[in-house]
């Protein structure tokens, strides 16, 4: 059970995962250190608060809104840096490689054998 265990770890796409979920930590925290530290102050600026602060209380129960506000612009931040250096080079990168591939040749008619073997019949004399 052991050994199935290691083959199951050692597989390339186990491993490809694992290390895309550490760069995807590590690339998340850098976006959100932006955005904590420069989009929203940047934002409350033009609003004129800052999004950390902004609550409203119901019978006692504070709701922290300005949370949500300031994850929803994390995760437009995050979603618009993959698409644009992730998503879009690779859509350009398949779009090349998709040109680049010739098209399987079409089987040539009798008609067109016929004269290919005439023509290196009258070239070989």
């Amino acid at each position: 059970m052991l050994s199935d265990f290691k083959a199951f770890l050692m597989r390339g796409n186990v491993v490809d995962l694992a290390v895309a979920v550490v760069i995807g930590a590590a690339f998340t925290a850098i976006v959100t250190a932006i955005t904590t530290g420069l989009i929203t102050p940047l934002v409350g600026m033009v609003v004129g608060k800052d999004f950390t602060t902004m609550t409203f209380t119901i019978n006692d129960s504070v709701f922290n809104y300005g949370i949500v506000i300031d994850a929803v612009i994390r995760f437009v931040s995050i979603s618009a840096i993959v698409f644009f250096l992730v998503v879009k080079p690779m859509q350009a990168i398949a779009a090349r490689r998709a040109a680049g591939e010739e098209p399987e040749p079409t089987p040539a008619s009798d008609e067109a054998v016929l004269l290919t073997e005439i023509r290196d019949l009258l070239a070989s004399r």
